[in-house]
């Protein structure tokens, strides 16, 4: 027999077997109905989110996708704003807003509006296949974002959203944020300072088939070594007065980046490497050009990566390392060491964030469903949860399940966004009814 999706088969549970809820006030058990009931209204949402292009840089793409969001908000008592970003480079970010008990605790949940996929991609609509569903940011972030309003609704129908006190935003340059990155996030590093929980509804990740939590998440840097030689005749390389060159010392850094900084948590990329009589990057840092002979000393080479790690004191720890090692010239060379401004700050596995998913946990109990362990970091990118994870209590991974994301067969499973609604909505009730 072909098993139900979770969004019947909690229906299911819940109409005909009251022990497996017993755990559930009247009010979870209502919440659980309400999105079992909407499961269809959900995917529809999906459908017309994922239609509206919103890669990073469609800034009116993004914008359309904010009032698309502001429409189903604003009639569940959000008060709903518009932060224009163009002076980053970037649409803005829609923030939502929704006051309750002065003394309750206030959450703070994130997701984002953009996608990696822009208007010139071959990828642009949705597709259904039965309890899949293909499209750009059907998981990443638009599944997100329909499963945070699935609980808003349910939440809203049960009446415990009232009293809540919830931020909720939605950044539309979270994959490929604007500069100043500063100025980029701001306002959700200020949303941070002022919450007590915060909740990010980017993507649920499985192992083995079994549902898992993010306590942490590992930063994002990019990183430029510049090497420097004496040009001459490839006759004298070595030599004292010739030295080694520029690519031989770019070579002697990178060699000792990979033998010498390896340490739990932590990975180093090298994306882009040029070297040569001249060698020069683009503005965007994302090409090289090189030219160069096979008898003269390389004057320039040039290396790009990036850097993660999983709290500020290892990537203070790291980039001392990187930086003595770039120090240490060969003959007749030099080299310099730089970090791009910005990046993504690590999220590191604090108790508070353990401390979420034990509440998390309580939950699935209740449901009837499998407790959820914490994911290896390794195992997940940088986000804008990171911004925010120094200030509040965080937890990662609320969104919908999907495969694929960033490529032309992102793929959403469409029971997950029930699943991870009924969870978010019971748990954003019960802490939201807590004192401060």
């Amino acid at each position: 027999m072909k098993s139900l999706p979770f969004a019947a088969l909690l229906a299911v549970q819940l109409a005909f077997a009251p022990v497996a809820s017993a755990q559930l006030s009247r009010a979870e058990s209502a919440m659980a109905k309400t999105i079992a009931a909407e499961q269809e209204r959900s995917i529809a949402l999906l459908e017309r989110l994922v239609n509206q292009n919103s890669g990073s840089l469609n800034l009116e793409g993004v914008e359309k996708v904010g009032a698309m969001m502001r429409a189903e908000l604003e009639p569940l008592g959000f008060t709903v704003t518009w932060k224009p970003m163009r002076e980053t480079g970037r649409a803005g970010h829609l923030i939502a807003t929704h006051r309750g008990k002065p003394d309750g605790k206030r959450l703070l949940l994130i997701a984002h509006l953009d996608t990696v996929f822009e208007p010139d991609s071959p990828f642009q609509r949705f597709e259904r296949m039965g309890d899949l569903a293909r499209g750009p940011g059907a998981g990443d972030d638009k599944g997100g974002m329909v499963v945070a309003l699935a609980a808003l609704r349910a939440m809203h129908a049960a009446g415990t959203l009232k009293d809540a006190n919830i931020e909720f935003h939605m950044t539309g340059d979270e994959e490929d944020a604007g500069d100043p990155i500063e100025v980029a996030r701001a306002d959700l590093i200020a949303a941070g300072k002022r919450s007590d929980v915060a909740l990010c509804f980017e993507g649920l990740i499985r192992e083995n088939g079994a549902d898992m939590s993010s306590v942490a998440r590992r930063s994002s840097e990019s990183w430029t070594v510049t090497a420097t030689g004496k040009p001459g005749h490839s006759s004298g390389i070595f030599s004292a007065a010739a030295g080694d060159g520029a690519i031989y010392e770019l070579a002697r850094v990178i060699h000792r980046f990979r033998t010498e900084l390896p340490e739990p948590n932590l990975t180093f990329n090298v994306g882009l490497v040029a070297g040569g009589e001249q060698a020069a990057l683009d503005d965007g840092k994302i090409r090289a050009s090189a030219s160069g002979k096979t008898n003269i000393i390389a004057s320039t080479a040039i290396a790009r990566g990036d850097l993660r790690t999983l709290s500020v004191e290892q990537a203070e720890r790291v980039k001392a390392k990187m930086a003595a090692i770039v120090a240490d010239h060969a003959p007749g060379t030099s080299a310099t060491l730089a970090f791009d401004p910005g990046g993504y700050p690590a999220m590191a596995p604090t108790d508070g964030n353990r401390a979420l998913l034990v509440r998390l946990n309580a939950v699935n109990r209740d449901l009837g469903l499998p407790e959820m362990a914490a994911l290896d970091p390794l195992k997940r990118g940088a986000a804008d949860i990171s911004f925010v994870a120094p200030f509040v209590d965080s937890l990662a991974g609320l969104g919908a399940y999907s495969t694929g994301d960033h490529g032309p067969e992102e793929t959403v499973d469409l029971p997950s966004i029930a699943r991870q609604a009924t969870r978010a909505a019971i748990l954003m009730s019960r802490l939201a009814a807590e004192k401060r």
